[in-house]
């Protein structure tokens, strides 16, 4: 009988669930049915984010054909997925959950984030599933991020998406004993994103001989562009006339335009002439967008071909033209505008982590005059 082995673990501030197994195509086929499942290099097994219910689509996917070995999951699964307790919805909540949906997208919500407010909302109501809705507290939010958030050392910014998607779905509905206004947040990890070097964008580039892949990721950093933004974009996007890029309904539904660079575009002529894209601009072997997952595969093969070791991520390249804009002298605002950024204390991040500031301060180890 074929076995997988289930873990969990913490990697780059997340929760994963790791799962592994043996080269098989049978449980890779069933693999590709959990939706965002990720490769790892560093662990050697294919991973997903952690949530009870992706644990619970694990078990009814794999169940019929294999073993699963979740001996290393039993200290980190929370008392009330393998107790007497129900977690099935109630009817009303569920009724009630699925006109949240309906009224986000109403709402004009991207599918991603009703994806991550949905996901979220599940995991809470599912651990008072025997609760009516107009029973639940603030109280009990408290309790939640007591014995399952933290208990489980899930991180902050899985706990404010909870608090975010409980605030929002209690908004919609009516006589509750929650007050959502009275709801706290985690306080706010502050951490600096890693940069990479002028130099080592350009070994990542240009370490790849195809001139589909090399296009995508110079044109990521040429122009600040999130990994969804440049896979939206279409062939009428790039305007060579008056060399600008147009972002369409980006992040908060916004436009924006960007500089289009000189280089990426001989680039793009020659991807162009080679594999003749007719709607988006990078397309996938069986058309339409390119893949989240392809684009991911090809950054991280890139940064092994240049040798680069730091723990950097596709979000990088966009977080390195930034810096390298402040330090090349950009105006923090302009740099706003160009990233799409609603407030300006987002963009004020890269100040942090610039180098224009820094390399000037002189150590005062630097002028003591020390005995050799």
């Amino acid at each position: 009988m074929k076995t997988i082995q289930l873990d969990i673990v913490q990697h780059k501030g997340s929760t994963i669930v790791l799962i592994k197994f043996p080269v098989d195509t049978e449980l890779q086929s069933i693999l590709r049915q959990i939706p965002n499942v990720h490769w790892s290099r560093t662990f050697k097994a294919w991973y997903v984010a952690y949530s009870v219910p992706i644990l619970h689509q694990i078990k009814k996917l794999f169940e019929p054909v294999c073993t699963i070995d979740a001996t290393l999951l039993k200290e980190h699964i929370p008392k009330h997925t393998h107790s007497t307790k129900s977690t099935v919805i109630q009817p009303e909540t569920k009724q009630k959950f699925d006109f949240f949906v309906v009224w986000m997208r109403s709402r004009r919500y991207s599918e991603n984030t009703i994806k991550t407010y949905t996901e979220a909302l599940r995991v809470f109501l599912q651990y008072f599933a025997d609760r009516p809705l107009s029973q639940i507290t603030n109280n009990d939010v408290i309790t939640f991020n007591n014995e399952f958030i933290i208990k489980n050392k899930l991180s902050a910014s899985y706990q404010n998406q909870i608090v975010n998607a409980i605030k929002l779905f209690f908004g919609t509905i009516e006589n509750i004993s929650i007050n959502i206004h009275q709801l706290d947040r985690p306080r706010r990890e502050w951490r600096l994103p890693n940069i990479l070097s002028m130099e080592e964008v350009a070994s990542i580039i240009t370490s790849l001989e195809n001139i589909k892949h090399r296009s995508m990721l110079a044109l990521i950093y040429s122009a600040g562009l999130r990994r969804s933004e440049l896979l939206a974009l279409k062939c009428k996007d790039i305007d060579s006339t008056r060399m600008v890029i147009t972002i369409r309904a980006a992040k908060g539904k916004k436009d924006r335009i960007v500089p289009l660079s000189e280089l990426v575009l001989e680039m793009l002529r020659t991807y162009y002439k080679e594999y003749k894209p007719t709607d988006y601009l990078f397309e996938g072997q069986n058309g339409g967008a390119y893949s989240e997952k392809s684009l991911e595969e090809v950054f991280h093969k890139a940064k092994k071909l240049a040798g680069v070791r730091k723990k950097v991520s596709l979000h990088t390249l966009r977080h390195s033209y930034a810096t390298h804009l402040l330090e090349g002298g950009t105006n923090l605002r302009y740099i706003q505008e160009l990233l799409g950024h609603k407030s300006s204390k987002t963009t004020e991040i890269y100040t942090h982590v610039s180098n224009q500031a820094i390399q000037k301060i002189t150590s005062p180890l630097d002028k003591l005059k020390m005995n050799k």
